[in-house]
């Protein structure tokens, strides 16, 4: 089976970030062997938790993450709505044009919306 799923954060909220990041971690270790394709999005006030500063106590385990393959898509609206800098983004984000237009497109290719 190829497992589908993208994991939806809108709140500035380390505790549903961390229970994001774990759903994740989770996922992949009932998962072993299958493949997967495996997307954190980030909207709304949300997006300020993927700055270098906040993002401190996740880094280590989100660039395990990337490493496997999970990507996190950052929404380009919300950080101009908050006003924060594509430059204090930790590198591995990926930065789309609207979240929510994200969040359609994956429901409709097949992902699984799961919100922590």
């Amino acid at each position: 089976m190829h497992y589908k799923a993208v994991f939806h954060v809108d709140q500035k909220d380390e505790q549903v970030f961390n229970l994001a990041v774990n759903n994740v971690i989770n996922l992949l270790n009932a998962i072993p062997e299958q493949e997967y394709d495996l997307i954190v999005l980030l909207n709304g006030p949300a997006v300020g938790l993927m700055t270098r500063e906040a993002v401190v106590s996740f880094l280590e385990r989100i660039q395990g993450l990337v490493a496997q393959g999970v990507r996190f898509q950052v929404c380009d609206n919300a950080l101009k709505r908050f006003e924060v800098s594509r430059k204090s983004l930790i590198p591995e984000c990926q930065i789309i044009p609207a979240g929510i237009v994200g969040l359609i497109d994956l429901q409709h290719h097949g992902f699984a919306y799961i919100k922590p």
